[in-house]
């Protein structure tokens, strides 16, 4: 269910039943001339949308404001914004706040943008983790007092963790294609694999009449097409949805 949809006694049933809790993550970025700026969040946000109908979870609007950095262009005429990751801590910590403070315990964002280097941390991915232990730290010293940890009564503290009872599970990032979806899809940027994945999941952004493959990048999108875009989408709607379902199953 969309959050800014939700009535109160709607949100206190999905803290009751744990939802979990899904922010699509990402940049406004130049994606050649045949597509939207918005392509890596959008297929955040219509990979949840496409979830959203058949699991219970809460759908929070999408935080569109990540670095996007100039790294494939400058952004006179192009539409990419650049925010700098140390801006986006702060704000970060804001939410992730209020949304523990609301009660969620089972929050996922998700982030395509520069993922393949999701393991050892990219700009924007690094904001939001930074972001989310350190308000989960500050959350639990609020809530159980200092020396929380050290307390005789959290002796079982491992044991817990292996029932799943794990306080540092309550927010958790995830880049939206894994490893092993990498390794049977292509990752790209604007090439084939990303532009046959919004063929199928927004095809209304995608222009190839206005494909310019003038730069090495953009090569690829000439064999793009929505059938390899179905597979991107079953494999990323997949993963979501197990790494959902999981969640619920681990939760005190």
């Amino acid at each position: 269910m969309r959050y800014e949809l939700m009535l109160p006694h709607h949100i206190k049933t999905a803290i009751d039943e744990d939802w979990p809790v899904v922010l699509p993550v990402g940049p406004l970025e130049y994606h050649g001339q045949h597509m939207s700026v918005g392509m890596d969040t959008l297929c955040v946000v219509r990979t949840a949308e496409r979830l959203e109908q058949e699991l219970d979870m809460v759908l929070m609007p999408a935080f569109w404001w990540a670095p996007a950095s100039y790294a494939v262009e400058g952004p006179e005429l192009t539409g990419s914004f650049q925010v700098e990751a140390e801006h986006l801590i702060p704000v970060a910590r804001d939410m992730f706040r209020s949304m523990l403070r609301i009660g969620f315990r089972n929050i996922h964002f998700f982030i395509h943008h520069q993922s393949e280097n999701f393991y050892q941390g990219m700009p924007t991915d690094l904001a939001f983790r930074t972001a989310a232990r350190t308000v989960i730290f500050e959350f639990l010293e609020q809530e159980r007092g200092e020396g929380w940890w050290g307390s005789n009564e959290m002796a079982d503290y491992y044991a817990e963790h292996e029932r799943g009872a794990n306080p540092f599970n309550w927010i958790s990032g995830h880049p939206l294609m894994d490893e092993e979806i990498i390794s049977h899809y292509s990752f790209d940027h604007a090439g084939i694999g990303e532009t046959s994945l919004m063929m199928e999941l927004a095809p209304e952004t995608v222009d190839m009449d206005r494909l310019d493959t003038s730069k090495w990048y953009l090569e690829s999108a000439r064999e793009a097409n929505r059938e390899f875009g179905a597979k991107g989408a079953t494999m990323v709607l997949e993963r979501m949805r197990r790494i959902l379902t999981e969640s619920r199953l681990v939760q005190p």
